[in-house]
């Protein structure tokens, strides 16, 4: 079989895991793609059962709880008693039906709705616990039910050394009870932005083709007047309130619009690229970035864009129209020749925008199963899946970040045998195929399970993460799948297993 996008074989060969060991059983391929009460006591088959019930429930029907967490890439550094506020601000969204299910159970215990509101309190990594330290979140649900809050007013000050740091996010309900702790991705510290030709050899600043942007336009330079390129109603606005990452494209310059090839590298000015909204996959018409120097698009500049930079953007093919905004509204405005220097174009305020790269973090838990009294926090992340193993075993490495020893792996509604190593790795025998109800010798079609974290009260932690099972025989070519199987098949279940014991396993991954 073909290998999906960002694939790669395992150097060694893994053989197969699957029981009973009163035969030699078939092999099968493995493709991992990144896609009540408190039941912490599970030490008979009754509360066992019952949780796996409560599983299928939640996979049917998940009762999600999502916080996501947007944010700059590099921070600029105050000096003395000046406070340059991160820009973009760092924003939280709180998203899922989860949070309407919490809002039920609050509800039930005669709490009404002000014990469910929910506030945060954001910060640095360096403030400790004291909340005078940070910025308080008020939280305002938004057309689309999410919830949405803005840390306006942080900056980090010159008296912090520090070359990194994270943001810290404290969450809430309004009756006191804390839902749990969460973090940003690291945030370089950045004394302005470089004046300098940008060296790919030193590529942290660098703004790379595929990564998530964010554009802003300051007019005079007063931070009253910033301005963020967003989508509102499928449309391009200028807000100054929201923001949208964009995720950046490089193209060929050959390209015509109605077909888009993408490329990898690193972005440089007199580049073909294309934004796409990361929210709502809407897209502007192919652009050539340029960059920008005193109000003037340099045409012949070719080296690689920075952070903070300044930039416009000239809709490729067309008689010197760039990217624009009017108050609210984003149009496109003709820029004017230069009569003295051929290389230069005159634009307006609108047109001149600062590229500055952004993260996102995302952290997904339910409550459904338990009634959780201790914060969701350390709420892990699977990050990558590596199966390893031999004989009658195979092993699953769950990598990924903030595992604890009260973490339990499942496949689907099958609970795996697992074993804390760190906490950014979890081991786990993978479960038998007939554990989901399947009788191994009649495997003909995939079955794909999700991988679940839960912990031991209960609390679920979904991913993105899936597994499949798949028989082998479905990818030998000329291979016909047998419709009915004969009652005395043995011998033929038999033979085909040394057809497929003359292969090995392989892991696909792909995030």
């Amino acid at each position: 079989p073909s290998l999906p996008a960002g694939a790669a074989a395992p150097a060694e060969p893994l053989t197969h895991p699957c029981r009973p060991r009163s035969r030699s059983p078939p092999r099968y391929w493995f493709w991992c793609y990144s896609a009540g009460g408190p039941l912490s006591c599970r030490s008979n088959p009754y509360q066992t059962n019952l949780l796996r019930e409560g599983v299928r429930r939640y996979l049917q029907l998940p009762a999600d709880q999502t916080v996501l967490i947007l944010h700059a890439k590099v921070a600029q550094k105050s000096y003395g008693n000046e406070k340059r506020f991160f820009c973009p601000p760092p924003c939280v969204y709180l998203s899922g039906p989860g949070w309407k299910l919490k809002q039920e159970q609050i509800k039930a215990r005669d709490l009404g709705e002000v014990g469910f509101r929910v506030c945060g309190y954001m910060g640095l990594d360096s403030m400790g616990s004291n909340l005078m330290e940070t910025q308080k979140l008020s939280f305002e649900e938004q057309p689309d039910a999410k919830g949405f809050g803005c840390a306006k007013a942080l900056y980090i000050s010159d008296a912090d050394k520090r070359k990194h740091f994270r943001l810290v996010l404290k969450l809430f309900f309004s009756n006191g009870q804390e839902i749990g702790t969460f973090h940003s991705k690291l945030i370089k510290v950045i004394s302005k932005p470089s004046q300098k030709k940008q060296s790919l050899k030193n590529t942290d600043l660098c703004i790379s083709s595929g990564s998530k942007v964010s554009l802003f336009n300051r007019l005079r330079s007063q931070t009253v007047s910033t301005r963020y390129l967003s989508v509102e109603g499928g449309a391009f606005i200028a807000s100054a309130r929201q923001w949208a990452a964009f995720t950046l494209h490089l193209a060929d310059e050959h390209c015509t619009r109605s077909e888009f090839p993408l490329r990898e590298g690193y972005i440089r000015y007199g580049s073909v690229v294309q934004l796409i909204c990361t929210a709502t996959g809407i897209t502007l018409p192919p652009l050539i970035i340029r960059k920008v120097t005193k109000q003037y698009a340099m045409l012949d500049v070719d080296e690689p864009i920075s952070q903070l930079h300044k930039c416009a953007f000239q809709f490729q093919g067309s008689d010197r129209m760039y990217l624009c905004l009017s108050t609210e509204k984003v149009i496109q405005f003709q820029a004017s020749p230069c009569p003295k220097e051929a290389n230069r174009e005159l634009l307006n305020d609108g047109s001149c925008w600062t590229i500055i790269g952004t993260e996102t973090v995302e952290y997904t838990f339910s409550e459904s199963l338990a009634c959780v009294r201790e914060p969701v926090s350390p709420v892990p992340l699977i990050t990558a899946l590596q199966l390893t193993g031999g004989g009658d075993v195979a092993m699953l490495e769950v990598q990924g970040e903030y595992f604890h020893a009260h973490l339990k792996v499942w496949f689907g509604d099958v609970e795996a045998e697992t074993m804390y190593r760190s906490p950014k790795s979890l081991v786990c025998v993978v479960p038998d195929v007939s554990a989901f109800g399947s009788d191994w010798r009649w495997l003909r079609y995939p079955i794909t399970v999700p991988l679940l974290l839960i912990r031991d009260d209960g609390l679920i932690y979904s991913s993105s993460f899936t597994f499949t099972y798949t028989p082998e025989q479905s990818f030998i070519p000329g291979q016909q799948v047998l419709s009915d199987v004969p009652q005395d098949s043995d011998k033929l279940l038999d033979s085909i297993h040394q057809e497929f014991t003359r292969t090995n396993f392989h892991l696909f991954m792909q995030s």
